[in-house]
């Protein structure tokens, strides 16, 4: 398969990919422009479209109108979207991530065994693991993906990851679990406990191990992995066929972030992670973008007449409360000229961002929380208008 050519806009973005990765720093939409991007492409592009949450956070079930979320993909009923009053061209499905039942499916499926399979489960460390520690929730999150994706059931798959620098330790999650899995740190965990014969080699630690945490400890870890062990060759095998998806000319990334300094220099390093890694940057888009009527230099230049002169203004206007009239005109102004500032910045950091990506779109700040599936609608329209591609303006220095 020849890739696809260099996307223009970010509806051509979505219709020429297989899975699209939405990244961004917390706090910036991200939940709510993958779950909006979805929604459209499901709406507009038809086809079998899903949304997949590995953030643990439970935003994705809000928007989407739904009392609770989990592994198991749920449709978007056809309810909710004569709510919203569109007729989709496809479907929409909504999953999130269950770090525990995801493990267990795994397991399921690749222990050599049956007997195998349970002795993993009932160990204590593995449910330790799968319960608590971070980087089983980064690596089983691409093996989910990778299952949804190899199960050919969507046209899209739409991931909403968790905040920038953790989505950096999920992306390398697959090479990260076969490094350890291949390490001589494990190698000297199991080796006594393999063989039950201490070797010279691993005498001093083993020695040392067992004196700050016991022998017991060291033999419930070393019996765990001597049975996750088992399937090691299938851990290598899903972590490379990852990476190939990852790294597919039919896979894109899209970074998400506001216009403020902190969350446009976070979008900044995650494109520069993306680069290095070798993935693809298909946009960016800037989520809460303040209203282009801030950008304009005649309200500006109003604004600021309007703190000037306000004195005069509220004395022709209302004699009698001129004084507390001239405080209110006076707020109005210089806040509008503040504000006026902070979207003029705005442009400069957009302006950074542009040259970085084939897309830069953006959607403007709502004055209202996105709760439902037209809430998503009308803030994918704004991604989706004008191609999904948005030129700001240059202003005078």
């Amino acid at each position: 398969m020849s890739p696809p050519d260099p996307d223009r806009s970010l509806p051509e973005l979505l219709a020429a990919r297989d899975v699209v990765v939405v990244c961004g720093s917390g706090g910036v939409g991200k939940t709510t422009i993958a779950a909006s991007m979805a929604a459209m492409a499901a709406a507009e592009h038809g086809g079998r479209v899903l949304v997949l949450t590995i953030d643990p956070a439970r935003r994705l079930a809000t928007a989407l109108g739904l009392q609770a979320l989990g592994n198991v993909e749920v449709r978007i009923d056809d309810e909710q979207w004569a709510g919203a009053g569109v007729e989709p061209g496809g479907e929409l499905w909504a999953a999130m991530l269950d770090t525990k039942a995801s493990w267990d499916d795994l397991v399921s499926q690749h222990a050599p065994d049956a007997a195998t399979r349970d002795a993993i489960v009932l160990n204590p460390l593995y449910r330790n693991i799968t319960g608590t520690f971070v980087q089983s929730h980064d690596y089983i999150a691409m093996e989910r993906l990778h299952e949804l994706h190899a199960s050919g059931r969507y046209d899209l798959i739409v991931v909403d990851t968790p905040p920038a620098r953790h989505a950096i330790d999920f992306l390398s999650a697959p090479e990260r679990m076969a490094d350890f899995f291949s390490s001589r740190l494990l190698r000297w965990l199991i080796a006594p406990y393999r063989s039950r014969v201490v070797t010279a080699a691993s005498r001093p630690f083993s020695t040392v191990a067992d004196r700050i945490l016991g022998s017991q400890f060291l033999e419930d870890i070393a019996e765990f992995f001597i049975l996750f062990r088992t399937m090691y060759d299938g851990f290598v095998e899903r972590a490379d066929a990852v990476s190939r998806t990852l790294r597919d000319p039919r896979t894109g990334f899209v970074v998400v972030t506001t216009l403020e300094p902190a969350p446009a220099r976070e979008a900044g390093y995650f494109v520069d992670e993306l680069e290095r890694r070798g993935f693809a940057l298909g946009a960016i888009v800037c989520n809460k973008v303040l209203p282009d009527l801030l950008r304009r230099d005649d309200a500006a230049l109003a604004a600021r007449a309007l703190a000037r002169h306000a004195p005069e203004l509220a004395d022709a206007l209302d004699p009698e409360g001129a004084a507390a009239l001239a405080r209110v005109l006076r707020e109005v102004g210089e806040r509008f000229a503040d504000y006026a500032m902070v979207a003029r910045r705005e442009v400069d950091q957009a302006r950074d961002l542009a040259h970085r990506s084939p897309v830069v779109a953006s959607v403007p700040h709502l004055d209202h929380d996105v709760a439902d599936l037209g809430g998503l609608l009308e803030v994918g329209r704004q991604v989706w208008r004008d191609g999904g591609t948005q030129r700001f303006p240059r202003h005078p220095e």
